[in-house]
């Protein structure tokens, strides 16, 4: 059973939410909170698997929600709503730790997908609109060192990774599927995936999303 805490200051949308949630025989709403700080209170009572995050709400608002819940380093995973697919509240939503984001018009199945998506440990977006999202915000990433160069080598997330793993990584920053990476590295898929998980692993990255966050934050990848 899933376990889902809905985080929205409207409360026909909360409403909304819960019918179709609660029509789900593997999953159940745990609480309703109406603003950021409720969010965060209640998410560590409850320990929900996931949290349904709206973004603008009185007080606190749901990215900075967001990054308080990750930071608390539970294991509750947090999928961000927002009114567009390419928005700095996706941009922000994500690099505050979210697993993934949706557009409140998505179809119910859409939804229903992604709190299962999220609360197995996928994320929900994919790691090339990712991509397009950090590129867009591209000036909001904090500004690197005069010698870029050893930027990765500097930093301590990336200093038990092998150069195969740090190749991965890079890519996977790129956008590339484990399909593409397999490809093109000729590798097994089933070798890459290997990998990815090691790199999760290794740089504390809650997901491929993270991963991706991570690969520009350390200058393995640069904005296009």
């Amino acid at each position: 059973m899933t376990t889902v805490l809905i985080a929205d200051d409207q409360p026909l949308q909360r409403f909304g939410f819960r019918m179709l949630l609660e029509s789900q025989d593997d999953m159940t709403v745990v609480g309703e909170a109406t603003n950021g700080s409720e969010a965060v209170r209640m998410t560590a009572e409850l320990r929900p698997d996931v949290v349904l995050m709206d973004v603008r709400m009185p007080g606190l608002d749901g990215i900075e929600a967001t990054r308080r819940i990750v930071a608390a380093g539970d294991r509750t995973r947090v999928l961000i709503l927002t009114t567009f697919d390419l928005d700095e509240y996706a941009y922000s939503g994500l690099r505050a730790g979210a697993s993934g984001f949706l557009v409140k018009d998505a179809q119910p199945e859409e939804l229903l997908s992604g709190v299962r998506a999220v609360a197995s440990g996928d994320a929900v977006v994919a790691p090339g609109l990712t991509r397009r999202l950090l590129d867009a915000y591209a000036h909001h990433l904090p500004a690197g060192p005069a010698d870029a160069s050893a930027a990765p080598a500097e930093d301590p997330r990336l200093a038990s990774l092998t150069g195969r793993e740090r190749e991965i990584l890079t890519v996977i920053g790129m956008g590339w599927t484990n399909t593409e990476i397999a490809t093109r590295l000729h590798l097994a898929e089933s070798t890459v995936k290997t990998h990815v998980g090691r790199i999760l692993a290794k740089t504390g990255s809650r997901d491929r999303i993270q991963a991706v966050i991570l690969a520009y934050d350390t200058k393995l990848v640069r904005p296009s």
